[in-house]
């Protein structure tokens, strides 16, 4: 079912979207390993991806959303951020349309492009978006005679979605605001061991 508030514009589906049986556990779920997946998701930039995330890459995603997804490591920590509340399907969905996009062989299209309605836009989808009703005939009318932009609306709905709600709220969050401090701790001890470094050898006065 597909969630609106009164401004007109669609949150990122969360727990909120699930059905009533199911929002207990979700909730149980999400303070068991909600913490967990943004610590240890954000955490592992500092220290296992290469090459490493540095300070100045990790503010650069404060500049724009479109900056944070043409960041590798900024891509990672936000799908992590997103799997911690529920709607990674956003995310998901985005790629998967830019996925379809790259498609060179027509032939593929059409089994490529039913797949991702399926997944993510059917009524039966496992990782339905949240899209109005006129994208999603627009979408599947499109399917019929499948080309490299016949996603292209729904995919912006979700792109705005993600710029306008769910990237404020990763910029906001515990776990992107700890990366950043600990990165900026990480900077300042590389500049003072470089500039100790660089200081000129202390000449021992001659005997006199």
């Amino acid at each position: 079912m597909d969630i609106y508030f009164p401004s007109g514009f669609p949150m990122c589906r969360g727990i909120t979207g699930l059905s009533n049986n199911c929002l207990e556990r979700a909730k149980r779920l999400k303070a068991c390993v909600g913490g967990f997946l943004q610590r240890q998701d954000l955490s592992s930039l500092c220290k296992y991806r290469k090459p490493r995330l540095t300070l100045e890459e990790c503010l650069m995603w404060k500049q724009s959303f479109e900056k944070l997804l043409s960041s590798k490591h900024g891509l990672y920590a936000f799908r992590a951020f997103l799997v911690s509340e529920f709607s990674e399907e956003n995310i998901a969905f985005y790629l998967a349309c830019e996925d379809f996009k790259s498609t060179k062989s027509p032939a593929k299209m059409p089994s490529k492009a039913k797949r991702i309605y399926e997944e993510f836009i059917g009524s039966e989808a496992p990782r339905e978006v949240n899209i109005d009703y006129e994208t999603r005939d627009i979408t599947q009318a499109n399917l019929k005679s499948p080309t490299a932009s016949c996603f292209d609306m729904a995919q912006y709905r979700i792109y705005i979605l993600m710029e306008k709600d769910c990237y404020p709220r990763f910029l906001r969050s515990a776990a992107y605001r700890s990366l950043v401090n600990q990165l900026t701790v990480k900077s300042a001890k590389a500049k003072s061991k470089k500039a100790i470094a660089a200081r000129p050898p202390i000449e021992d006065e001659e005997p006199k």
